[in-house]
């Protein structure tokens, strides 16, 4: 794992392996921004290379150079941050792309503006979510940067400190996540998932109770035993509890965990299966934001709620008309078995909402739709309008990207079952605000809101920014900023 310090040394005379410059682009032409990190005559000549080099500064561009005398470093990497001007996420990109192209050396300096704690904590961010390796099943090669230092004015300055603190634990929550979401199904399914919570909380200020498929039966959860029966590994609901003396409010956060979604007999297309390890990735979100809001003490009760369940086929599996009751009595006609994700939430709403929280929030990758109307980088946001703004604002404030959607009551009426009292799909047009709109029934008056992930939870496209190639752990900061204004 990659080790990040901060330092007040000047940066140019610290033997390295390379020294990280920011370049932004500036019209046509590109300029360093080198904060005095570089003695004169050694600024003068990277910038006049710039042309020569072909350096636009644009973002996620990394150009490396040998150095120039009068730096101590072997090489200079020379990594844009955008022509727009430079912003606490535009660093944090910069930084994860700087720490990617970083890999198979030994040491670097990161030599990027970093004069405020806010650019501290981004710039930590996004360097060690950057120099993320999944490695569970062949050697990382080349491995991540071993050590990185940061030169601020701040290292020995008690919100430096802290920031660079905070942004450690931030960083290990995303990398936590990614590792369970890029896991495989065959070994990540619903009873080693709640072992991994329970291991994951061991030392921890997290309580965590499990049910298993006995006690999801007697207790009701009618939606994850019927996404779960057709699977010889039964379904499991993980409560987790951070409960600190003097807390300021209490939130109820819930995720989707499909450990493993094949459509059950609504059977995907086999291609629609072969990203599906990563329907588990609200769980995954869920999990490790409790475990960091822990570590970082914050002063408000969490309850966590992972609602785990692999919904494949076989003769014991869910069929299209069954008709199942969720826990607290309303009854749902399956329409289709891979609409699967918003029965196993309505089960683990109503158990969170049976604890009076102040508010719940829910996250999954829940529909489709959500990348039609969104794209693969943005993720939706519905619910209760204060709620609904107040995960835009901490997204905002995090560097991740929501937005805000409506819930229109008429579309409601596409729920409507001519058996029970709804069905589990309704109007394909609108699907993602459907989704939420079922989810609704089930949080009663409690203030709610509903992050929907599909796309933005999984990269299948090339690597970006801090962004790896496969699950990116997207919601984890969005959740931890949440909790954090929620204190203040």
């Amino acid at each position: 794992m990659t080790e990040l310090k901060l330092t007040p040394k000047d940066p140019a005379r610290i033997t390295t392996d390379a020294l990280v410059i920011a370049v932004a682009k500036d019209g046509k032409s590109a300029r360093l921004i080198a904060e005095d990190a570089l003695p004169t005559k050694a600024e003068s000549r990277l910038s006049a290379l710039l042309p020569a080099l072909g350096v636009r500064g644009t973002a996620d561009e990394v150009v490396r150079v040998p150095a120039p005398e009068g730096i101590s470093a072997a090489v200079v990497l020379l990594v844009g941050v955008g022509e727009r001007d430079v912003n606490d996420e535009t660093l944090r990109r910069a930084a994860g792309a700087a720490a990617r192209s970083l890999a198979g050396t030994d040491s670097a300096v990161m030599a990027l503006p970093a004069t405020t704690a806010e650019q501290v904590a981004a710039i930590a961010e996004g360097a060690l979510m950057g120099a993320y390796r999944f490695d569970r099943y062949r050697d990382s090669d080349p491995a991540p940067v071993k050590q990185l230092e940061l030169h601020t004015p701040l290292a020995r300055d008690k919100a430096g400190k802290a920031a660079l603190e905070r942004a450690q634990v931030v960083a290990d929550a995303v990398r936590s996540v990614r590792d369970l979401v890029n896991s495989s199904p065959a070994h990540l399914y619903p009873e080693t998932f709640a072992e991994a919570a329970l291991t994951a909380a061991k030392g921890s200020k997290v309580k965590v109770k499990v049910l298993d498929d006995d006690a999801l039966r007697r207790g009701g959860y009618g939606g994850l035993v019927g996404v779960g029966q057709g699977s010889s590994r039964p379904p499991r609901l993980v409560k987790l509890t951070y409960s600190p003396a003097r807390a300021k409010g209490h939130y109820a956060l819930v995720g989707k965990g499909i450990t493993f979604d094949s459509g059950g007999l609504s059977i995907k297309p086999a291609s629609g299966m072969e990203t599906m390890k990563m329907d588990m990735a609200g769980a995954a979100t869920v999990l490790h934001t409790v475990l960091a809001a822990a570590a970082l003490d914050l002063p408000i009760k969490v309850t966590r709620w992972l609602a785990l369940a692999e919904n494949m086929l076989s003769s014991t599996a869910q069929r299209p008309s069954d008709v199942i009751t969720i826990r607290g009595g309303k009854t749902v006609e399956v329409l289709n078995t891979d609409v699967e994700g918003r029965l196993v939430l309505a089960d683990a709403l109503v158990a969170a909402g049976e604890e009076d929280p102040d508010v719940i929030v829910d996250i999954a990758t829940l529909t489709g739709a959500q990348m039609v109307a969104l794209g693969t980088q943005v993720g939706a946001v519905m619910g209760t309008d204060e709620e609904r703004e107040a995960v835009v604002a901490a997204a905002t404030a995090a560097g991740e990207q929501f937005w805000p959607m409506p819930l229109p009551a008429e579309l409601a009426d596409s729920l409507k079952s001519e058996v029970a009292d709804l069905s589990n799909m309704g109007d394909r047009w609108g699907g993602m605000l459907v989704a939420g709109l079922f989810l609704k029934e089930f949080v009663g008056e409690t203030p709610w809101a509903h992050l929907d992930v599909a796309g933005p939870a999984y990269n299948e496209g090339s690597a970006r920014g801090y962004t790896p190639k496969g699950a990116t752990g997207t919601g984890v900061r969005t959740l931890l900023s949440l909790l954090e204004r929620a204190t203040q």
